[in-house]
């Protein structure tokens, strides 16, 4: 890829002679001559390496690799120095620099002295995105069901994990598009590269160009330093573009353009960096509405609905509601330290036949609320989320899958609703009508987490 490089050296000779050698490599170079040019050019420029000479005319090399420090902590700095002068290149390690290369050295040497720095920048730069990306993750990203239909996305994942195609995921809000786009870049060639995330629809579209591209220093107000795009990030990995309907109509045609092409260039800049990634899409939108209604752009649409893979709603998988609330409970289990924690027949029966308009991740924050809040190694159906557990009001109290207990008690719980309403919320005459004692109506409500 790529790079700016500074070379700051007062030796006529020394100074061509590496600016046409690097120059031949592919890179850019920019050259001073003494100390203080080398200063005001670190100041007002932008670049990914400066090598200086230790000693310059006026200014000297730990000067301007202080100032690199201050305006550019990213920007690396190898110092020229000669064998009499060993002790103050290890000075300039202490303070920051990266290397240094002792007179006389070879071009060679000095390629290999700018490879590791950039390799080290690039390793750098995947541990800090590899953070993010595991940031707040549990351990509960499992697909979980014994559905046909969750059997067909895990079959779909396993075919085109190992190439390099562009993927389109779709699905409702919470039905887990986030979970194949991670399963798909586990089990590709690409696993122990960057897995960078971006959310199209979190971020103003006044700076989507910046996040995608990058930028460079003064590239716009507030723009102090040269900043790296995610398809930067991404280089030789995975970028994973959720809710990709939601991307400015502005920006899709420059975005289909470095799909195309493997060129970006930063905002405010000229220069051309290619990038190898590989691109994985998802979207709750119907994206061939938004083609129709002019929002998306057709050309980008077929380009990345290559292979569909699309995920059911809980609710249209029923099947899969028994596995996951048992995966749920045990991950949570382990998390809250709540070993031995039972579910209850009721409660149980009240979560399979909710319809989950959040579908999974509305499935798993009920489990999560409902293992926090349990006591006495039980979850009742009063520690279930209140859309949830009123829900049962709405159910047939007679379904085929219940048991004859849980049929019971739904009808049981029914009626002291009705009874409740009927008598304006008043406890005494309600407990009359049901032909109970108010002490065992108290028992009941508290039973049955009947507000």
């Amino acid at each position: 890829m790529k790079k700016h490089i500074l070379i700051v050296e007062d030796d006529p000779i020394m100074r061509l002679g590496m600016s046409h050698f690097l120059t031949s490599q592919g890179h850019e170079v920019s050259l001073c001559t003494r100390g203080s040019e080398g200063l005001s050019t670190v100041r007002h420029g932008s670049f990914d390496l400066i090598i200086t000479d230790l000693k310059l005319p006026g200014k000297g090399g730990l000067d301007i690799l202080k100032k690199t420090k201050e305006v550019a902590p990213k920007t690396g700095v190898i110092i020229i120095t000669g064998y009499a002068e060993v002790k103050g290149a290890v000075q300039a390690i202490k303070e920051g620099a990266f290397d240094y290369i002792a007179k006389p050295f070879s071009n060679e040497e000095l390629l290999i002295a700018i490879e590791r720095f950039f390799q080290f920048q690039k390793l750098e730069d995947e541990v800090i995105y590899l953070r993010e990306t595991l940031k707040g993750r549990g351990s509960c990203e499992d697909l979980i069901g014994n559905s046909h239909a969750i059997k067909d996305v895990i079959d779909r994942i396993e075919s085109v994990a190992s190439t390099d195609i562009p993927v389109l995921i779709q699905g409702e809000s919470g039905t887990g598009k986030e979970l194949v786009a991670n399963a798909i870049h586990r089990l590709s060639r690409r696993s122990r590269k960057p897995f960078i995330k971006i959310n199209c629809a979190a971020i103003p579209e006044n700076l989507f160009e910046s996040e995608l591209f990058g930028h460079e220093k003064g590239a716009f107000t507030g723009a102090t330093d040269v900043r790296k795009g995610k398809f930067e990030f991404a280089d030789d990995g995975t970028i994973f573009f959720d809710e990709i309907g939601d991307i400015p109509l502005s920006l899709q045609s420059k975005l289909l353009r470095v799909l195309e092409d493997n060129i970006i260039t930063r905002l405010g800049g000229n220069t051309s960096i290619r990038v190898e990634v590989r691109s994985i899409y998802a979207t709750s939108k119907n994206l061939k509405e938004c083609v129709a209604a002019g929002s998306f752009r057709d050309d980008l649409f077929y380009r990345i609905n290559v292979v569909p893979i699309t995920i059911s709603p809980l609710r249209e998988r029923k099947e899969d509601i028994q596995p996951l609330i048992a995966h749920f409970i045990q991950c949570f289990k382990e998390k809250f330290n709540k070993e031995g924690l039972a579910l209850s027949q009721f409660a149980y029966d009240t979560l399979l036949n909710y319809n989950y308009p959040g579908n999974v991740r509305e499935l798993k924050h009920a489990i999560e609320r409902a293992v926090v809040l349990s006591k006495d190694g039980l979850i009742e159906l009063k520690h279930l989320p209140d859309e949830i557990s009123g829900a049962v009001n709405g159910i047939s109290c007679i379904k085929d899958n219940l048991s004859l207990e849980a049929s019971v008690r739904c009808l049981e719980r029914q009626k002291i609703i009705k009874a409740l309403n009927d008598a304006g919320g008043k406890k005494m005459e309600a407990a009359k009508t049901l032909g109970i004692s108010r002490k065992v109506l108290w028992r009941k409500l508290k039973e049955y987490g009947i507000n």
